[in-house]
């Protein structure tokens, strides 16, 4: 009988033990998976940010390029973009105007 007493709550407690681990590790992977959804969510939000923010106003991108570039880059008239272009190995230099 007393073999019976202590063997039962051991068998209760191995039982416990189980199914606590079993979901304590369920429960481990779908927070990690909400974590990589919420890391890859934040990355996207900031590149719509990003693009939102330059695509909106030219004059902040110009801002930045001052503020970021000094004189790395500089504004062209589009007026005086050409095409270049490589024919039977003749280099042809075309307006851009010509080509619309």
């Amino acid at each position: 009988m007393k073999k019976i007493t202590i063997f039962i709550p051991i068998i209760f407690l191995i039982i416990a033990t189980t199914l606590t681990k079993n979901s304590t590790k369920k429960l481990d992977k779908k927070i990690f998976d909400l974590k990589e959804n919420i890391i890859i969510l934040e990355d996207r939000y900031e590149l719509i940010l990003l693009d939102y923010n330059i695509l909106t106003s030219p004059k902040k991108l110009m801002e930045y390029q001052q503020l970021y570039f000094d004189d790395a880059y500089f504004q062209k008239n589009i007026e005086n973009l050409n095409w270049i272009k490589i024919e039977d190995k003749i280099l042809k230099i075309d307006s851009l105007k010509n080509n619309e």
